[in-house]
């Protein structure tokens, strides 16, 4: 079976043990991206120093987009990761994601024009990040220990023939895991930069495409992702971002001011 070709893009802000996880799953998986670019927010010396580590072996191109630490600025460096990018498919994870090993391949097999995927997460726990990173590990399954939402390691690609597709933004919806054409990214302005803070950039990018008449489908038992836990960032901008979404929503909006026109 032929796939389209693709890049991975993975945004990351200081935090390489968990970048590093995310590098070795990719490692292990069954279909490789065409190449991989760190959308890098700011990141200290650490971060560098481990990616530069892995280019030396790398199997495809491991590309470091870095700008300078301005608070949090990821529609930005996404929209300036993507506007380098090579390939037709953009597949979005986030930094503190391991992989299944069917994860780019189940995105590829399920792309189509009109379309783009998102999937779902198991949760892996506090109180096993320790032993997650002194052991490395990027396996699990519906047994591992330290995880939570077990039931979503379970892989049945069968079930993908069931899938129909949505014509509305689901609530299930998360960047850590989904994908879309880069011709329909383009179409829209990529990531609307006003976006400022943690928060909703991925559902308010997606509504865009919804609103240019581009349909969802949701890998459901495929695409499987393990989130790596964290402490939640700051929700302080949560209602400007919030407006910004809901004029989206409401306005039918398709088109944002600054984005990846800026780079392009």
């Amino acid at each position: 079976m032929s796939y389209p070709n693709c890049t991975l893009v993975t945004p990351t802000y200081n935090w390489p043990e968990a970048l590093e996880l995310l590098l070795l799953s990719i490692l292990q998986q069954t279909v490789l991206p065409n190449e991989v670019i760190i959308a890098d927010d700011g990141s200290s010396e650490n971060t560098k120093n481990l990616i530069a580590k892995f280019q030396k072996t790398f199997p495809v191109p491991l590309i470091h987009i870095w700008h300078e630490d301005i608070k949090n600025r990821k529609p930005a460096i996404m929209n300036k990761a993507i506007a380098v990018s090579k390939y037709d498919y953009i597949i979005e994870i986030d930094g503190d994601i391991i992989m299944n090993k069917y994860f780019i391949e189940d995105h590829l097999k399920y792309a189509q024009k009109g379309h783009y995927l998102f999937g779902s997460r198991v949760t892996i726990k506090k109180g096993f990040l320790a032993e997650l990173f002194s052991k490395k590990t990027t396996h699990f399954n519906l047994f591992s220990k330290g995880i939570k939402k077990r039931g979503r390691t379970i892989r049945i690609p069968f079930l993908m023939r069931f899938s129909k597709s949505i014509s509305e933004r689901s609530s299930k919806l998360r960047g850590c895991n989904m994908s879309f054409w880069k011709t329909d990214f383009i179409k829209i302005n990529g990531f609307n930069e006003n976006l400022v803070g943690w928060g909703i950039d991925d559902s308010e990018m997606i509504q865009r495409i919804h609103n240019i008449g581009i349909q969802g489908k949701r890998l459901k038992n495929c695409g499987i992702a393990y989130h790596i836990y964290h402490k939640e960032q700051s929700r302080s901008q949560l209602d400007i971002n919030d407006e910004i979404l809901k004029q989206s929503t409401e306005k039918k909006l398709t088109f944002i001011e600054k984005g990846i026109n800026q780079y392009l």
